[in-house]
């Protein structure tokens, strides 16, 4: 149960914890590189963890201490056959790349993960890789863990998204690196490119023109440093706490800003809000900067088409801080929230309605009413990390006390987010 009390002011200089995206393709890509890849700012939170115990299992030596991690890897055909079933926790991002991984190696794998992992859709990674001739079998055909994968000799194939989606983009071509030929993906959007810098990062030709990329099969990985910076998706809910309490600034140092993810600060600055970018810098081929954030009036506004995957994350936070905006915020083509860790529309609108929030949930997204009162309420996560600190950040705002139950989710991206939320908020009347 974490407890969240208004504040009265949000201040201070801060550090969030390392990009969960970029953390977990250290940990893949050290594994498949040839020699020694030295990892620091890995996010240590539950999600990556289980990225390291994935290929603990299949034979490579991975040694953790905190944000600090060694990976020995054995090249990409260095895996073994794991004994049993590998487990990715809640972990979409382990499971959807791993599949791609898997496919090509020589050996058989089953791979499943929690309950909520076992309701999400699958078939959007198993599909274009069958095409690629890769054995995989799973409940519905495929839909459902958990999943079977025969690896196989695969062949490159152009697969062109029907959705804008890092996940399904990022397996297509890990497979593509061991296929024959050329492997193409093209999306509706660009959706976030940390796998294309990365490989770039481990000596791996990329091609990128518009949103089509392309890789030829037989690659080799060389083993590497990688700085991994503060996740922006972390810092967004800090971001949205500054607007919303009168009087608060705050410095977010070191954080991630690959221009995939920067939705957030394009939609702050779109509603009025002060946030300045201070120290650009390039960290293994990843934008990189300090956020100096200043509490500001916001104005209610419109979010959709190509802004949507590049701040899919951050929406719960997003609509927390369009209560206290004036007017009307609308958030559409936002369908793939109904697929996240829960249904995040309805997650959305039945936590922020206890707030005594007006949100109004649409097919794609909702719409939510500026200049909201909000009051203290007994919250549940629902075991998603993004709802339980969206939830915490309107406590900050709302008056009286908040709970909010179920709270350990949050560890999966943001472990020390209540210390972290304690360090740097005032609380009112204190």
């Amino acid at each position: 149960m974490l407890r969240v009390q208004k504040a009265d002011k949000i201040e201070g200089t801060v550090r969030v914890p390392g990009d969960k995206s970029i953390s977990h393709r250290a940990v893949m890509f050290g594994a498949l590189a040839e020699g020694t890849t030295q990892i620091s700012g890995f996010l240590a939170g539950a999600d990556c963890l289980s990225t390291i115990d994935c290929f603990r299992r299949m034979g490579i030596d991975i040694v953790q201490s905190g944000d600090q991690v060694t990976v020995h890897g054995k090249g990409w055909w260095g895996l073994e056959e794991p004994e049993r079933k590998l487990d990715v926790g809640n972990s979409g991002t382990t499971i959807r790349l791993l599949t791609g991984i898997l496919s090509t190696q020589p050996f058989h794998t089953v791979i499943e993960g929690d309950e909520s992992i076992a309701k999400r859709p699958m078939r959007r990674v198993v599909g274009p890789l069958r095409e690629m001739g890769a054995k995989i079998d799973g409940r519905k055909n495929g839909e459902f863990t958990p999943l079977s994968i025969r690896g196989q000799e695969l062949t490159g194939i152009h697969y062109q998204s029907p959705v804008a989606s890092a996940q399904i983009k990022s397996a297509i071509l890990l497979a593509g690196l061991q296929a024959k030929g050329t492997t193409t993906v093209e999306e509706p959007h660009t959706s976030r490119d940390h796998t294309e810098r990365m490989l770039r990062a481990f000596g791996v030709e990329v091609k990128t023109e518009g949103t089509r990329v392309s890789v030829s099969g037989g690659q080799t990985l060389k083993g590497r440093a990688i700085t991994v910076p503060g996740d922006i998706s972390s810092a967004a809910f800090l971001i949205a706490a500054v607007m919303m309490v009168p009087g608060s600034s705050l410095v977010i140092e070191q954080v991630g800003i690959n221009p995939t993810r920067t939705g957030i600060i394009d939609v702050v600055k779109a509603m009025g809000g002060r946030i300045e970018i201070v120290g650009e810098r390039v960290l293994n081929e990843e934008p990189v900067a300090d956020l100096h954030v200043y509490h500001s009036q916001l104005s209610g506004t419109v979010i959709e088409g190509d802004l949507i995957p590049r701040l899919i994350d951050e929406i719960p936070v997003i609509a927390v801080m369009a209560t206290q905006a004036s007017g009307q915020t609308i958030i559409r083509d936002a369908a793939e929230l109904k697929v996240k860790e829960t249904d995040r529309i309805a997650t959305v609108v039945s936590q922020l309605t206890k707030f005594g929030a007006k949100v109004t949930p649409t097919e794609d997204g909702m719409v939510i009413e500026g200049n909201t009162k909000l009051t203290g309420a007994a919250i549940d996560s629902m075991g998603d990390h993004r709802i339980g600190m969206a939830m915490a950040i309107a406590g900050l705002a709302a008056e009286g006390e908040t709970t909010v139950a179920n709270a350990e989710a949050i560890n999966v991206s943001f472990p020390g987010f209540a210390e972290l939320l304690a360090s740097i908020s005032k609380p009112a009347h204190s």
